[in-house]
C-alpha cells in the first residue's frame, strides 16, 4: 500500500502537485508580508505541503474550530480562496480527459473546499485512526 501512495504521489507532483503547491506559497508569503494575515499565510503553507503529497494524507474540520475560523475563512475566500479553487479547476480538466489523469482530477476537485475555507482545518494521515483530544467519537467503535 505504502508503494501505491508513493507513486501516486510522485505522478501527482509531476502532472499537478508542482503548481498548485507554487500558489500556496505565493499566497502564504503575500499573507506573510503583509503582517497582519500570518495567520493565513501559515494555513496556507501547510496546504502547500498538503498539496505537493496529498496520497495518505487527508484534511478533516477540527472540532474546536470556532467563530475566528469562520470569519478568516471569509477573508481568505475574498483574498486568495476564490483564484487557488479555480487553479485547481483549471488543473483538473486536462487531467479528467485521460482515463489515467481522472483519480488526479478527483484529487483536485476534493481540495477546493480547504483552498476556500483552510482556517479550521487540519492535515492528518490516513492511518491515523482519528484520535483527536477531544474527540468522543473516535473512542467509540462503529457498531454495524
Amino acid at each position: 500500500m505504502e508503494l501505491l501512495r508513493t507513486l501516486l504521489n510522485l505522478v501527482w507532483l509531476v502532472l499537478a502537485g508542482v503548481w498548485m503547491a507554487l500558489g500556496y506559497v505565493i499566497a502564504g508569503i503575500i499573507c506573510c508580508i503583509l503582517i497582519v494575515t500570518i495567520p493565513w499565510g501559515i494555513a496556507s503553507f501547510r496546504i502547500a505541503l498538503f498539496a505537493l503529497w496529498p496520497f495518505g494524507s487527508r484534511i478533516e474540520r477540527r472540532a474546536d474550530a470556532g467563530v475566528g475560523s469562520t470569519l478568516g475563512n471569509i477573508i481568505w475566500f475574498v483574498v486568495a480562496g476564490w483564484w487557488l479553487a479555480i487553479g485547481h479547476i483549471v488543473t483538473a480538466i486536462p487531467l479528467a480527459i485521460s482515463m489515467v489523469g481522472i483519480p488526479f482530477a478527483w484529487a483536485n476537485l476534493k481540495m477546493i473546499p480547504v483552498s476556500l475555507t483552510p482556517l479550521g482545518r487540519r492535515i492528518v494521515d490516513t492511518d491515523d485512526p482519528g484520535f483527536a483530544v477531544g474527540d468522543h467519537r473516535a473512542a467509540v467503535p462503529a457498531r454495524r
